[in-house]
């Protein structure tokens, strides 16, 4: 949980906010920042920014003074990082588009396909079109410690990455590097045993290349991670393959802890307990805790009958399961209080829908010296207008 000390939200500045609202606390974002900054300068490896996790573009001013460039999980995310990032593009897809390859090409520094089909079919096109791009083939060392298989790039069946047992000779004709993702919110530990697989499938080909991607799922910037772990892990990589230039790429771990989403208690219903109702959804705008499923810490609560008074927390659609869970506190809710959802500026706005036309959060940002500036609001408009 977010220790509450960190933040410096206060009432004050919660009565500036519409609601529901994601608030993006810029100090606490350059504290993730610094630990990323002393790993790169541990280890000379090079960090991105994930856009799939945390796109929140009115930080990079701030985040690219730390690290090197963005990845990309296509034209629009590698369109976002050349525009408002303004360094490296690193792009990688499934499967890239044949309507959109050129452009990718063009913006791009790291170009990362799938499969050997895919290299072969796109390389000479992009090439032609950025002759300074670096070609790279996503790799599969089949072993992965993810804890849920929803978020196991490596588990059985799965459509992420080449096999060693597929992987062509002369594929590195074509390739400098090779890149594999295989962790999921994790620590050190995790990375060290999916390293030794991808060494023992793949290390003959190393010498060849000319760099590698240790992909995302890094949970850097927890409280517990094992820094000084991973500082040993890379720098023995780079011991035994000197020549080869290292990536990392957490999206997560830069937002990890950065802010809240604000919502309001809209109504109170009994039915067996009492359950306050939001004006904001766990389906629409923090699907995570469905789809994985976790249960966001709430500032000031505790699990259920914890505290004195317990309450249901649950969102303003239609869905029964819209449901955020069991909560207690010190005292009565009443409607028009404040709820924080700690922990939501990655892999929520990203995600959020306007399932049920329920409105979707204001974005806003608590800059350090104090100051509260609302960036976005939506409206009706930003509904209708994604329908048709």
């Amino acid at each position: 949980m977010l220790p509450e000390k960190r933040s410096r939200i206060t009432d004050e500045i919660l009565e500036k906010l519409p609601s529901p609202c994601w608030l993006l606390e810029e100090h606490l974002l350059e504290e993730n920042l610094e630990i990323l900054k002393n790993i790169k300068d541990e280890t000379g490896v090079s960090i991105l920014l994930a856009l799939k996790g945390f796109s929140f573009w009115h930080s990079f001013p701030m985040v690219r003074l730390y690290l090197d460039g963005c990845c990309a999980s296509g034209l629009w995310e590698a369109k976002l990082a050349e525009e408002e990032f303004g360094k490296e593009v690193h792009t990688y897809s499934p499967a890239f588009k044949e309507e959109e390859i050129d452009e990718i090409a063009a913006i791009s520094h790291h170009l990362v396909f799938n499969s050997p089909a895919q290299l072969r079919r796109f390389a000479t096109r992009a090439k032609t079109v950025n002759p300074a791009l670096s070609l790279g083939l996503r790799v599969n060392p089949e072993y992965s410690e993810a804890p849920v298989e929803l978020y196991n790039p490596c588990g059985a069946f799965s459509r992420l990455g080449t096999l060693a047992r597929d992987f062509d000779e002369s594929t590195l004709d074509w390739i400098e590097g090779l890149h594999f993702h295989a962790l999921c919110e994790q620590d050190a530990s995790a990375l060290e045993g999916v390293l030794a697989a991808f060494e023992e499938k793949f290390g003959r080909w190393l010498k060849r290349l000319k760099w590698v991607n240790f992909g995302g799922g890094h949970h850097i910037t927890r409280a517990d991670y094992d820094r000084e772990k991973l500082i040993l892990i890379l720098n023995n990589f780079k011991k035994r393959h000197p020549h080869l230039k290292l990536y990392l790429e957490p999206g997560e771990a830069v937002g990890w802890q950065t802010g809240p989403l604000v919502a309001t208690v809209l109504d109170i219903v009994e039915n067996g307990m009492p359950i306050a109702i939001l004006d904001t959804s766990a389906e629409a705008h923090m699907p995570d805790t469905i789809i994985m499923p976790y249960r966001a810490e709430v500032r000031g609560a505790g699990k259920a009958a914890e505290k004195p008074y317990t309450y249901r927390l649950g969102g303003n659609t239609c869905l029964a399961g819209d449901v955020m869970g069991d909560y207690s506190f010190d005292r009565p809710l009443k409607i028009g209080d404040k709820i924080l959802f700690e922990d939501q500026m990655h892999y929520t706005m990203v995600k959020a829908t306007t399932f049920n036309g329920i409105r979707l959060p204001a974005i806003a940002l608590l800059r350090r010296d104090g100051s509260v500036e609302i960036l976005r609001t939506f409206g009706y408009e930003d509904f209708k207008k994604r329908l048709g």
